[in-house]
């Protein structure tokens, strides 16, 4: 089943293997991956990782878009623990528009919470990576490489209509 989000500017949409090269361009990216693990610029290592994604039931992975349908980046769910999950893998090409961050974030957490039914998020941000949105998230340990951090649903909640009128 394709998965489809629909937001007020963006869509979020199933990857597709015809994703490969745009996912693999952003990845080798040396500016834009500098804070995820480093990918193999192997096409064929990309189709099978988007081949072996489709089989998985506790992972979603997203292309955004605009409207149009433009490519602009990339998010996904995953690392899912009980009724936690962590979402990363989330770039963004240079020119998409300003709030593409920030409604992609919300569309994320939006279908984690209400739609996946969630009640919790931990995700991890590099240190020294300063342009993650965190949403009032609480810091809860770090590692070598690692800041640490988890949030709940009422969180959000209580933060998120203030963040969307933003878009």
């Amino acid at each position: 089943m394709i998965k489809f989000i629909s937001g007020k500017n963006i869509n979020l949409r199933d990857i597709e293997v015809s994703d490969a090269q745009f996912v693999l361009d952003l990845r080798t990216n040396d500016k834009k991956s500098l804070y995820l693990h480093k990918t193999d610029a192997d096409i064929q290592k990309q189709i099978d990782y988007i081949n072996n994604y489709k089989t998985l039931k506790n992972e979603w992975y997203f292309i955004i878009e605009d409207k149009e349908g433009k490519s602009l980046g990339t998010v996904r769910i995953y690392d899912v623990i009980d009724d936690s999950f962590c979402w990363g893998s989330w770039l963004i090409i240079d020119d998409a528009p300003a709030k593409t961050a920030l409604e992609s974030a919300l569309l994320i957490y939006d279908y984690a919470f209400s739609h996946l039914n969630f009640n919790n998020v931990h995700f991890d941000v590099r240190k020294g990576n300063v342009k993650v949105q965190r949403f009032r998230a609480k810091r809860s340990g770090e590692t070598e490489q690692d800041i640490l951090y988890k949030y709940d649903k009422e969180t959000y909640q209580n933060v998120s209509e203030k963040l969307k009128k933003a878009i």
